[in-house]
């Protein structure tokens, strides 16, 4: 290893072990005051009438704050454990609730609700989407017109949380009394009672359970929810395991109306549903969560008011996207890499962007800046599927190729736009490809309303058996297809 390697070597740890201790580092001055406090007492102990009443209280006054700040830094890096990935599972829609394009286009046109503008802007809309012939629309989204009811919503929900939770559990052989939480994110659908409470219900959950559900947080609550559990388990020792669900139900939000912004919802999602499996114990685990970091641009106005659930002139209600998303959506990554950079990225990239950033900003010199090279810190990349453009733009700005964001593209022909559980099927689909190895770094990415970018870093213990069943069973042998 070269002088320099090895600076930036040592640099790296340096930095490492002061963010790892950043608290206890923290706290020295203190202890350092307290211990100087102490020694001079004790030197004075043999000197007559040296101390009042007086100093003894304020010698204990001194002590005090500085045991607790010492006991409180001791018990919340004792509770800091890490969190892992027992393991996971995706729903997947049976045949019969396939939409091919042709059919989507059709039930467009059989519909009483579109205008022949808006079953054109459909039909273009469909037929650049990226979508293949496989991906699947709930049984209210094939009736004409759509029967948009509570209990069509609900019937949705119970198929693909239920089908999720089951599998995990049969693959894991965790017992339903073992979980301790329950978070189920999905944006737009929230009943009463909450789809927490569904699954309590339906599989038998200890009365002590804690259970969330998170709603109005578009694709990127899926890995918020996992941040949540993670934050849980860390704090509450008595927790075995924490069930994280994440879904979309389409049915009750479809958009009956004709107002371009929010026909592009009806385009872009499909059914779909994951579920989670996380623990502090590394028994069994198959991944560790390295960290969550969660990006907010909600401050903006334009940012805020990019994706917006509201009513159009008739009444009819359905999410508007404006033209602002794409540019919001590059912001704010922009936004987030600069937090999730210095965590992840080695020392050499970070040094390299710095000096790029001094020859620009001291000495005022004409050049590009410098992208740091995401690749150095992660194997896979798990881009959510929100649409062709989408992966199109992260792979542009990352300057990946196009065999890192395949599972993205391959997930989005297979299944859509699944919103929070889409890169659950991206991780699916490395799996049964065999790409994912031991210590592999894996970096899942979501981006949602308000506006939210949101990413999770997942590093592989053990990688799955062969031939273990999963979401893409009797299709990988098709991927992957030519990118339309």
């Amino acid at each position: 290893m070269g002088t320099s390697s090895l600076l930036l070597s040592l640099l790296a740890r340096a930095h490492r072990f002061v963010a790892s201790r950043r608290l206890t580092l923290a706290a020295f001055p203190f202890s350092a005051t307290a211990a100087v406090r102490v020694t001079a007492w004790l030197s004075s102990l043999g000197q007559p009438h040296s101390h009042s009443a007086l100093h003894y209280v304020s010698l204990t006054l001194t002590l005090l704050p500085i045991v607790a700040l010492v006991l409180y830094i001791t018990i919340t890096r004792l509770r800091q454990r890490p969190v892992y990935l027992v393991d996971y599972a995706c729903f997947r829609p049976p045949s019969s609730l396939r939409a091919p394009l042709a059919k989507y286009v059709e039930h467009t046109e059989l519909a009483p609700c579109f205008d022949a503008k808006s079953v054109g802007f459909q039909s273009r809309l469909i037929e650049r989407s990226g979508f293949g012939e496989e991906t699947c629309l709930p049984p209210a989204l094939h009736l004409i017109p759509p029967a948009k009811t509570l209990n069509a919503a609900r019937a949705e929900a119970e198929q693909g949380i239920f089908s999720a939770v089951d599998a995990v559990l049969a693959k894991t052989g965790v017992r339903a009394r073992d979980i301790g939480v329950v978070v189920v994110n999905c944006t737009l659908f929230a009943p009463t009672p909450s789809m927490a409470d569904m699954v309590v219900r339906r599989y038998g959950l200890r009365s002590d359970v804690r259970c969330f559900s998170l709603s109005g947080m578009g694709c990127s609550a899926g890995i918020a929810a996992v941040g949540l559990a993670q934050n849980i388990l860390q704090c509450d020792n008595g927790r075995a395991y924490a069930l994280v669900v994440s879904t979309e139900i389409l049915t009750a939000d479809y958009y009956s109306g004709n107002e371009r912004a929010m026909l592009l919802q009806n385009c872009l999602f499909r059914m779909g549903a994951s579920a989670a499996l996380l623990s502090t114990s590394r028994v069994h685990a198959r991944y560790r969560l390295a960290r969550v970091v969660r990006t907010h641009a909600g401050h903006d106005d334009r940012a805020y008011g990019c994706v917006q659930q509201e009513d159009d002139a008739a009444g009819e209600r359905g999410i508007a996207l404006s033209k602002d998303v794409m540019p919001v959506a590059g912001d704010t990554l922009t936004s987030h890499m600069a937090t999730l950079g210095p965590l992840v990225l080695p020392a050499s990239e970070l040094l390299a962007y710095a000096l790029s950033f001094i020859m620009r900003r001291v000495f005022k010199k004409d050049i590009k800046p410098y992208i740091p090279d995401f690749r150095t810190a992660f194997e896979h990349f798990c881009i959510h599927a929100g649409g062709r453009a989408v992966i199109d733009e992260l792979q542009r700005g990352l300057g990946l190729s196009d065999e890192l964001v395949e599972p993205s593209r391959m997930a989005l022909h297979r299944f859509g736009n699944t919103s929070s559980s889409s890169v659950w099927y991206e991780l699916a689909y490395l799996e049964a490809k065999g790409r994912v190895h031991e210590g592999d770094r894996v970096w899942t990415i979501g981006f949602g309303s308000g506006f939210k970018c949101n990413s999770a870093v997942w590093v592989c213990l053990r990688p799955p058996p062969p031939l273990v069943s999963g979401p893409w069973d009797g299709c990988m042998h098709r991927y992957p297809v030519p990118a339309v």
